[in-house]
């Protein structure tokens, strides 16, 4: 199989590692001339085998826009894009509508997996018809970590329901590293007694019903920098977490943990904190999302 891939930064960049690792041909396109294998769109779609794949790993939001409105000049019945940004899926609705009259399929696909996705494999949620699906599962079995697939694949319905799920998906995250964070900060305050807070979370890794992979990379932080003192506790946000609580709000679903862990992010910006080191760290770790330094 022979695909296009669409944005060549820290995801996209493994993503292709990982396909081509897995027998996947990629030709990738980036605006950034220094990684870009094609010079244009419209070169990456003539460099492509019919009927075409394309997968679009670029930032929500506008850009996400030109690209699909470019490939959908270039692209002919038959095709098919697969968008793995996080855009809302109420843009995949709008993406999917526009592309439909030229007979271009579209599957969007909720990416989890950070930077660490080329060595562990990434957690897919996608939505789409069923013969899209199917058409692209070799890519997603090229991509998905190893092991029963069902435990790193969903499809999870029609289009939009990928990154529906991968919304709510980084609403539990946003809760489940705010929680990690502050019982840092309440053993960090308590060192009168607890004399080894990084061992303590070490020691959480196995056996106990609070070991994750986001303990393991919170352990990973603190043995690096056990204060923080390298980091500055402003957390930013990508817009999931906001999105999950819009999306409780109108369906009458109380999300109190969620939305706690966002509005304190929104408090890291004003006040620094320990707990907002802590998560800011754990944003770090698993997607190299840029940090400030202290001071």
């Amino acid at each position: 199989m022979h695909i296009g891939l669409i944005g060549l930064g820290r995801m996209g960049g493994n993503m292709t590692t990982r396909l081509r690792e897995h027998g996947i041909e990629v030709t990738g396109y980036d605006a950034n001339p220094a990684v870009t294998e094609v010079a244009s769109i419209p070169d990456l779609v003539a460099a492509l085998p019919t009927p075409r794949i394309v997968w679009v790993m670029v930032p929500a939001g506008k850009i996400t826009d030109d690209v699909i409105s470019d490939l959908g000049a270039s692209l002919e019945d038959g095709d098919l894009i697969i968008e793995g940004g996080n855009s809302r899926y109420t843009e995949d609705l709008k993406h999917a509508g526009e592309l439909a009259p030229k007979g271009v399929d579209y599957i969007d696909a909720g990416v989890s997996g950070g930077i660490w996705g080329h060595e562990n494999g990434y957690g897919l949620m996608v939505g789409g018809s069923k013969e899209s699906v199917e058409r692209a599962m070799p890519i997603f079995d090229a991509l998905r970590p190893d092991g029963p697939r069902d435990e790193g694949f969903v499809h999870a319905g029609e289009v939009g329901a990928g990154h529906y799920a991968k919304m709510v998906h980084n609403g539990i995250e946003y809760a489940l590293m705010q929680a990690y964070a502050e019982g840092y900060e309440l053993l960090d305050k308590r060192d009168d007694i607890v004399k080894d807070v990084t061992g303590t979370f070490k020691a959480w890794q196995r056996g106990t019903v609070v070991r994750s992979w986001l303990l393991e990379l919170l352990v990973r932080a603190m043995e690096q920098d056990p204060e923080f003192e390298k980091i500055d506790g402003y957390v930013d946000d990508s817009g999931e977490g906001r999105w999950t609580i819009e999306e409780a709000i109108e369906n009458g679903v109380p999300v109190p943990t969620i939305s706690a862990s966002i509005f304190a992010r929104f408090v890291s910006r004003q006040d620094e904190s320990p707990a907002m080191k802590a998560v800011a760290a754990l944003r770090q770790q698993f997607g190299g999302h840029a940090v400030k330094s202290a001071g």
